[in-house]
């Protein structure tokens, strides 16, 4: 789809009823609920490396807290510079490894968006779970990853408020790039936010209670619960692009065939 028709399908769709996408994402999670506890996971498996190299200057601090903690022989404390120098490799290594691990967690999820649509129109499973964090698709969620944590960082610098009106774009990015991932990073950012814009007060309302819902079943499951009732989050973003925006070539499942394995 072209960043043009996907505008122009945006400005074109109807208002989303509430009951209807709640009660098809309680339908669909049936039929996904597996499939979202691999992609659970494969995202912590993939991302647990970057949390063990994230926590190597902690260590490090930890190590030089304990020498400054006795005096040398000459009753001075060992040089400042280096906890300072340690303490700044610290956040850059945070905020580079956050990006890492959004990039990573977005590009899975985008994965898991083409297994709701595969589930819900009763096509074939033909993608692969690292489609997306491979080739020329890469590069485009890095950069979107970058875009969406600027994005939420600015919203709260600004007193918090307005990260209740970013959230919604910005969890509509995700299925937006998943179905259109050949469209510019600008383009995408674009959208979600057209989109956005027009269905909010319906998206807000649905991301929460989602949201919540899937927290308390989990929690009621003995907490272990949350790693397969996480996921229910998605359905309700997946149908508020489909019934938005929609597919080309539904029936016939064509557009699958670009992210065979």
């Amino acid at each position: 789809m072209t960043s043009g028709k996907l505008f122009e399908r945006i400005e074109n769709s109807t208002s989303l009823d509430f009951g209807d996408v709640f009660s098809n994402s309680f339908d669909l999670f049936k039929k996904v609920w597996v499939q979202g506890f691999v992609h659970l996971l494969i995202s912590m498996l993939v991302m647990l490396p970057l949390f063990f190299i994230m926590y190597i200057p902690i260590f490090a601090l930890a190590g030089l807290a304990g020498i400054e903690g006795s005096y040398n022989e000459y009753g001075d404390y060992p040089s400042e510079e280096l906890s300072i120098g340690l303490t700044i490799l610290f956040v850059v290594l945070v905020l580079v490894v956050s990006m890492i691990a959004t990039a990573l967690q977005f590009g899975i999820t985008a994965h898991y968006y083409r297994v709701c649509k595969q589930a819900d129109l009763g096509l074939p499973e033909t993608s692969s779970y690292f489609m997306f964090l491979k080739g020329k698709y890469l590069g485009k969620i890095f950069v979107l990853a970058i875009a969406t944590f600027g994005i939420a960082l600015l919203a709260i610098l600004l007193c918090y408020l307005p990260i209740l009106y970013v959230m919604v774009p910005l969890q509509l990015l995700g299925v937006i790039f998943a179905f259109n991932p050949d469209l510019s990073a600008n383009d995408l950012i674009k959208a979600s936010f057209k989109l956005g814009n027009k269905i909010w007060l319906v998206a807000f309302g649905l991301i929460f209670i989602s949201s919540i819902l899937s927290q308390l079943v989990g929690m009621l499951l003995c907490f272990v619960g949350i790693f397969f009732t996480a996921s229910f989050i998605y359905m309700p973003v997946y149908y508020m692009y489909k019934n938005t925006i929609g597919f080309e070539n539904d029936e016939s499942g064509n557009n699958e065939t670009l992210f065979v394995k």
